[in-house]
């Protein structure tokens, strides 16, 4: 279905008040825009941390950022892989789904545990933890970025808000970037069926 239709459906709702604002979920650039012409978007959902940065080359934030779109960033915590918890496929629940995505696959975990390192490396230098510092990581991308982390225990969550307090200077995030590039992610982001849905 066109993207106008729809956003003009949610436009109606909008005009009737039953609707305070359109958000959407891994839209592209193109789907942005013409989005956009229809009814503005206030917010857009896509994942987003140090183990996911395509956005940052294919022209999603930088249209958020030119129609004033605010970026809400799931998987701030690279589905609980940046955190450091996960060091192999066996650490999950056999029923636990990220069993599924090709990045927890175990060979493509294993080469994706010198990323982790890195983070966890990273977040020493600054006293706090690794789930801290990646959240970090991400409120320092700009102002219109709003992560989303999900957690299931209490503990987690006041870790998770800890990362308020950690200040990365300009030279943290210069580290960061050079450090983060310098690793290979390995994997996509979900299964290629799942691919052909997102970011178009």
């Amino acid at each position: 279905m066109p993207i106008e239709e729809t956003v003009g459906a949610v436009a109606e709702l909008v005009k009737e008040g039953k609707v305070r604002a359109l958000g959407l979920s891994e839209a592209g650039p193109e789907t942005l825009r013409r989005a956009a012409k229809v009814l503005p978007v206030s917010a857009l959902q896509s994942e987003y941390s140090l183990w996911t940065r395509d956005l940052e080359t294919n022209g999603v934030l930088a249209t958020c950022r030119e129609l004033g779109i605010a970026f809400v960033a799931y998987s701030p915590l690279g589905r609980g892989f940046l955190t450091g918890a996960i060091q192999k496929s066996s650490d999950l629940d056999p029923s636990d789904w990220r069993l599924t995505n090709p990045r927890f696959a175990e060979a493509a975990l294993q080469s994706n545990l010198k990323l982790a390192e890195a983070v966890k490396d990273l977040a020493a230098k600054k006293g706090c933890s690794p789930a801290q510092f990646a959240l970090a990581w991400v409120l320092a991308q700009g102002n219109d970025m709003i992560p989303i982390p999900g957690t299931k225990r209490v503990r987690y969550l006041e870790d998770n808000m800890g990362a308020l307090a950690v200040n990365l200077t300009p030279d943290d995030l210069k580290e960061t970037d050079e450090r983060i590039r310098a690793v290979s992610v390995a994997g996509d982001r979900y299964t290629p069926e799942m691919m052909a849905m997102v970011t178009r």
